[in-house]
């Protein structure tokens, strides 16, 4: 074999460098399609806000709405003769939902300012944000309430350490298959844990619509309704606005691919399946603070504490004010 010979016999690739070859490129093809996977999972989808026009409908009392501001902005009235209410368009089912909303100024006992996700079914779903209206000077208190297939009578009431009505504040739920946190200003005041392995529903199968309305309440609203409504001061306007549904669109009878099980949405990775030890901090500074009512401390209507209470708490929520 001559030096040229032997020189091109060198440098043909053997089978076993081909081979090599070929498994180094198939692992780098899935290292990149891994990471893009990830990188999808992770990263927070566009939120959908396309005005409320777009998005919502009108559901109650049309003429005591008013949307300006180029579909941004939506303001509920309500006086003597009505209230007034909007829904979104679609169903989600997981996610981010959050609203800016400015509440009802200066006297506004009697009123209720609704704002809430809901199934409408038969065994229902739903989590509740209620504003309780007040004297002038009284604090607002904010009623959270959790339904699961069907049941609920799960309240909390907190004064809000800020007046609610001279600014907007964001009031929002973050919702995946392990809890359900409410939020307001992004600082959490509640958390929901799900409970199925003890027997308990939990929402994660009906897709759910946002609805708010306002309306009187004053049976039952402000001090336990001796408190009543000052029509004088009609009409009571709630506005909103910058609402962000970075969420799930369930777009069918199966709501794929909200339901599917892999940990395909940002909401459904590690760090939001668990309240941080700050996030505890801060719900705890909540509950010590300002928690006006929690029915898990309500023992005439409790006489045994539910254990939702304690498994939801985990050793923190809600326990401040069992005795």
């Amino acid at each position: 074999m001559t030096i040229q010979e032997t020189l091109q016999q060198l440098q043909k690739p053997s089978r076993k460098r081909k081979l090599a070859f070929c498994i180094i490129l198939a692992c780098v093809i899935f290292i990149i399609i891994l990471a893009v996977v990830i990188s999808t999972a992770t990263k927070h989808e566009k939120p959908s806000n396309g005005g409320f026009s777009k998005d919502f409908s009108i559901t109650w009392a049309e003429n005591h709405t008013r949307i300006s501001d180029h579909g941004k902005r939506l303001e509920l009235i309500l006086d003597k003769q009505s209230g007034s209410g909007f829904k979104s368009k679609e169903k989600f089912l997981f996610g981010s939902i959050k609203m800016d909303i400015k509440l009802v100024p200066a006297d506004s006992a009697g009123t209720v300012t609704a704002y809430y996700l809901s199934s409408e079914t038969p065994n229902h779903d739903e989590l509740d944000f209620e504003f309780l209206g007040n004297t002038s000077g009284q604090p607002y208190i904010l009623q959270t309430n959790v339904f699961a297939n069907g049941t609920g009578q799960r309240e909390q009431r907190i004064n809000l350490w800020f007046d609610p009505t001279t600014d907007y504040h964001t009031y929002g739920v973050l919702w995946n298959r392990r809890q359900i946190v409410f939020l307001v200003d992004d600082l959490p005041i509640r958390v929901f844990t799900n409970n199925e392995n003890m027997g308990m529903a939990f929402p994660n199968q009906q897709p759910m619509n946002i609805f708010s309305s306002i309306w009187n309440g004053d049976s039952w609203a402000t001090q336990g309704g001796r408190v009543k409504t000052d029509w004088t001061h009609a009409p009571f306007i709630a506005t909103y606005q910058n609402y962000n549904l970075d969420a799930c669109v369930a777009k069918d009878a199966y709501y794929a691919p909200c339901a599917m099980p892999v940990a395909n949405k940002w909401w459904d990775q590690s760090e939001y399946q668990a309240l941080s030890a700050a996030q505890q901090d801060k719900v705890r500074w909540v509950e010590e603070n300002y928690m006006v009512y929690n029915y898990c401390s309500d023992m005439k209507r409790n006489p045994t504490v539910p254990f939702e209470c304690i498994r939801n708490s985990g050793g923190f929520l809600g326990l401040g004010s069992l005795h």
